[in-house]
């Protein structure tokens, strides 16, 4: 009997990230990453370079970047990638902890 949690897989992270995101499921950019990704359940550990897949599906998806529940959800996908002992952070703590995060990685 494994005595490690298993690890998120993609596409638990990218769920997630959505439901922090947009928690009424109105936007349908968030929905729109959320079924691109609805399939990956590789571990996210995994996945190489998913900073540049979230990126790349957001430029898809929004090529604008009109929609902010959008740019928080892949902001906190993002973040949960790399920060998976916060999936049960507080929504709106982790979308500030994760646009912060980004902010410090584009400096």
């Amino acid at each position: 009997m494994p005595t490690e949690p298993q690890i998120a897989t993609l596409a638990e992270i990218v769920h997630a990230a959505c439901e922090v995101a947009d928690p009424t499921a109105t936007d349908d950019a968030v929905t729109d990453l959320m079924v691109r990704f609805e399939d990956r359940d590789e571990p996210v550990t995994t996945v190489l370079n998913v900073e540049d897949e979230l990126a790349e599906a957001h430029g898809i998806i929004d090529p604008d970047h009109d929609s902010e529940a959008l740019a928080n959800a892949v902001a906190v996908a993002t973040y949960l990638a790399f920060r998976r002992d916060q999936l049960d952070a507080d929504p709106d703590d982790l979308i500030r902890r994760a646009n912060e995060a980004e902010d410090v990685d584009a400096a």
